[in-house]
């Protein structure tokens, strides 16, 4: 008895000592953190010379070569058989020309539509071409919500045809009812895209009304190359149109765009056969080529769980070069998201120069290819380098805090999983709040709309932490100010780049708090899981059952 005493004894001070020293190297590596060292990573990411990182150019391939070489210099692990830190990917580029022909016709008289001018695809290339005149369809929204019992297209048959549909979804004020003021996932693009497709649409054109202010702005989202992984199915014919073209589609129909406009105004939409028909002939400048994603591992400690993974990523592709303004053609993406790199490669060092590492191993990931589509994300997931299965979580980079003195975060997916107790106690521990996304910024897809989208869809649990709205120095309506003028005046446009007052203890404090938190799933026994309910629960399930 007296030996077993000693033995607890002798256990429980062997834990406190491993306790006492883990805890010493976290802060350690912790207090390694700097806002000068982001800022150098920032000044040669977001530099003019790199040319804005558009993927399949000098200035991308230049921004990849530099963020491997950051990684050798951590001493980060290679994953890719040919010792390399780059998962190089086939890519498919795609411009559509301005002798590209978009021809209606109505009764003897054909019409042609200008090229940026008029329309837009959304998806370039010669699997759009559509030689011959088809009939045109208009059906509302392009919905069909079941749980809401609306369908735009249970009255017309859309088989071969092409569909026309206004962008948006039905208004409502009643959260029961397309959940009231907020957009539904039936607003997105693609969804309804989907959807026609399901009816046997041979293509769609969406009316441009509430998702742009105005043309100006699909002019300048419009104007860069189209880019598809190289082996991605072909897309069908997918046209943004605005009002004034649009209008002409309804020619000698039962109702013209006027009529289809008071009926979106009252809240009276109906589908109905246009008089039209439409074809095209689309010429392209298209190009192959090869753009990698930037891959490093930090081993675990644990001789189990450092089989197991936490990969933490951020986006370095951005624009590249558009259309001059105010004489300046550089969409250089400094907040998005030269600076979520520089952040990443910075918590690479930091958690490189641990003693003690974390118990799983953590893979910092800089993917490609995210401005067009998730493409860089997407394409792990089909080619993983460690098994789906046993990744534990992403998190995912994409913006950094604007102001230091923030006292609040948002989790963008933390209701989806258990991800938000490990985010709740890593808030905890810097006495900030948790908030709900601001509703100025709400809308659909939120978590959509960057690299965590493609892990949760592989089945991994999945999350982006973001900078609040409340703040100690500042009142709540003036950081909000300044995120809509950075929306506004600087997102996706040449003025997103160095010039910009960007705070270096801002971006080092959302460094650590991240560090904090990728340190707790990382060394945690027990890893995140989806919430009941959650729509990725099932690939989950899948990827185990398949051990993928």
């Amino acid at each position: 008895m007296k030996m077993l005493l000693i033995f607890f004894i002798i256990i429980n001070i062997f834990s406190d000592c491993l306790f006492s020293q883990s805890k010493e190297t976290f802060y350690s590596a912790f207090n390694t953190i700097s806002g000068k060292n982001i800022r150098e990573h920032l000044e040669i990411l977001a530099h003019d010379s790199l040319q804005g990182r558009a993927v399949g150019t000098r200035g991308g391939d230049a921004a990849a070569k530099y963020i491997s070489e950051i990684f050798s210099e951590y001493k980060l692990e290679k994953l890719i058989k040919e010792n390399s830190y780059f998962q190089n990917i086939p890519m498919h580029g795609s411009i559509p020309l301005n002798s590209s022909e978009l021809a209606l016709i109505h009764s003897k008289d054909t019409l042609q539509f200008d090229l940026g001018k008029d329309y837009f695809l959304y998806r370039s290339g010669q699997q759009t071409y559509m030689p011959s005149f088809l009939p045109v369809v208009f059906v509302g929204y392009g919905i069909i919500a079941p749980e809401f019992d609306y369908n735009d297209y249970q009255s017309v048959d859309v088989e071969g045809k092409i569909v026309v549909y206004l962008d948006g979804e039905p208004y409502s004020n009643d959260e029961e009812y397309f959940d009231g003021d907020l957009p539904t996932v039936y607003s997105n693009s693609e969804y309804k895209r989907r959807i026609a497709f399901a009816r046997g649409s041979a293509g769609t054109i969406q009316i441009q009304l509430d998702s742009y202010k105005s043309w100006e702005e699909v002019q300048n989202d419009f104007q860069f190359e189209d880019v598809t992984l190289a082996y991605t199915v072909s897309s069908n014919l997918n046209i943004i149109m605005n009002q004034e073209a649009a209008a002409k589609l309804f020619a000698g129909s039962q109702y013209g765009f006027a009529d289809v406009f008071e009926m979106h105004g009252n809240q009276r939409i109906k589908s109905f056969n246009l008089a039209t028909n439409l074809r095209f002939r689309g010429v392209f400048k298209e190009r192959e080529f090869i753009s990698p994603n930037v891959i490093g591992m930090i081993k675990g400690s644990d001789p189990d769980l450092k089989n197991t993974y936490l990969i933490v990523t951020a986006h370095y592709d951005h624009l590249g070069i558009g259309e001059p303004v105010d004489g300046d053609s550089i969409y250089n993406g400094a907040l998005d998201n030269a600076i979520g790199v520089s952040v990443l490669l910075e918590l690479a060092k930091a958690f490189s120069s641990l003693e003690i590492k974390p118990k799983r191993s953590i893979i910092f990931f800089a993917t490609t290819g995210e401005e067009k589509g998730l493409l860089g994300s997407a394409y792990y997931t089909y080619n993983p380098l460690v098994p789906l299965y046993k990744t534990i979580a992403n998190v995912n980079i994409d913006g950094i805090a604007m102001f230091k003195d923030f006292s609040s975060m948002v989790g963008i997916g933390s209701e989806l999983s258990t991800l938000d107790k490990f985010l709740q106690n890593t808030a905890d521990n810097y006495n900030l709040e948790l908030q709900n996304i601001p509703p100025q910024f709400k809308q659909v897809g939120a978590f959509n709309n960057s690299d965590q989208l493609s892990f949760a869809q592989a089945g991994i649990p999945s999350i982006i932490v973001l900078e609040g709205t409340k703040n100690t120095t500042r009142i709540e309506e003036k950081v909000l100010e300044a995120f809509i003028e950075y929306f506004v005046h600087n997102y996706h446009s040449p003025f997103d780049d160095l010039n910009q007052d960007i705070d270096n203890k801002a971006a080092e404090k959302h460094a650590k708090i991240l560090f904090d938190f990728c340190y707790r799933l990382a060394d945690s026994i027990k890893s995140p899981e989806w919430k009941p309910g959650a729509p990725f629960i099932n690939a989950r399930l899948q990827s185990i059952a398949e051990e993928k």
